[in-house]
């Protein structure tokens, strides 16, 4: 990898194989049970409950661990395939889209969360990767859950936006009408051949352009969150691509990532935890609890309200392809 070469290993090494750990640790291997391979969204959490979007991930580390020798080929294959045979089987959905958390045990619905499309969307996206690494079963296996996903049945088709969530309670709420961490959605479900939908969809949500300082036209998300600017890169690759509009998504990744070191730098005064080797502000758990809008500038969310000197290490790390030497100077 080319951040090896630049780098060193010794460092990035460690902080993968920590990352990796997790989704070895946090997992349920009990072959017996019917939630096989549910992994838990953070380890604070209640200890029966898993988050689909980390199993997505799990999956996909299991491709890293492979080829870093951190798990054997076969072991990760089995993994791999008796996971997606417990979303075949007993993760409850519904159109092919399923719960947010689930029960670590049976794979039922918990604490009547959403159906959560963007969820399953992370989910699907670790799945694919397992079956293009793997191949046979697996890959048969990710074609089949992807191929059942009702893309259609979530659009509103009067607006050409997804809706947000869904739940048998409320309905469908919300959309996805601005930029965030949804840009996997429109490939997966523009691309879908059981559930396609037109490719306008990509061009119904809003994309706010803001300068901070000198860096000019981000177009950013509601809260400045990382996250936001991450998740949809971590499968598809951007690197010199451009829509029709001309925008450049790894491009504009870059310059919010570096907006938000910035806004750190100059913040640091407020927060004695920020500064030049201490930035990345995305959602994490903090002094009260879990919150998901610990941002920078630009955004359009109240940020004296939203930080609170919180830094999650996550932030800066998970921002590496995107600025190689100011993640690294974070990590040390």
């Amino acid at each position: 990898m080319p951040i090896f070469k630049l780098y060193g290993t010794k460092l990035i090494k460690k902080e993968l194989k920590k990352s990796f750990l997790f989704f070895m640790k946090e997992v349920n291997l009990d072959k017996k049970s019917k939630g096989y391979g549910l992994i838990r969204d953070k380890s604070k959490l209640a200890d029966e409950i898993a988050s689909i979007a980390s199993v997505g991930y799990g999956l996909a580390a299991l491709v890293v661990g492979v080829e870093h020798k951190w798990i054997s080929f076969h072991r990760a294959y089995e993994r791999a395939s008796h996971t997606l045979d417990t979303f075949l089987n007993y993760v409850e959905g519904k159109n092919g889209f399923f719960y947010h958390f689930v029960n670590m045990e049976t794979g039922k619905r918990e604490w009547n969360c959403e159906l959560s499309i963007i969820d399953t969307a992370i989910f699907i996206c670790g799945a694919i990767t397992c079956g293009e690494y793997f191949g046979g079963e697996i890959k048969q296996k990710a074609n089949k859950l992807y191929l059942k996903i009702n893309w259609k049945w979530y659009l509103n088709s009067e607006t050409n936006q997804f809706y947000m969530g869904y739940s048998p309670e409320q309905g469908f709420w919300g959309k996805w009408d601005m930029y965030a961490e949804q840009l996997m959605l429109y490939i997966l479900a523009v691309a879908s051949p059981n559930f396609s939908v037109d490719p306008v969809v990509y061009h119904q949500f809003q994309k706010p352009k803001a300068d901070y300082g000198e860096i000019k036209d981000i177009i950013h998300t509601y809260c400045g969150t990382l996250f936001t600017y991450q998740f949809s890169h971590a499968w598809i690759d951007f690197r010199g691509r451009k829509d029709e509009e001309g925008i450049d998504w790894f491009e504009n990744s870059i310059k919010a990532t570096k907006a938000n070191r910035k806004y750190c730098i100059n913040e640091k005064k407020k927060f004695r935890t920020f500064g030049e080797n201490s930035w990345g502000l995305t959602p994490s758990l903090g002094p009260k609890g879990y919150s998901g809008g610990y941002g920078a500038e630009p955004a359009f969310a109240d940020l004296n309200k939203e930080n609170d000197g919180t830094v999650a290490p996550c932030g800066a790390i998970g921002s590496i392809v995107f600025t190689p030497k100011e993640s690294i100077s974070a990590m040390e």
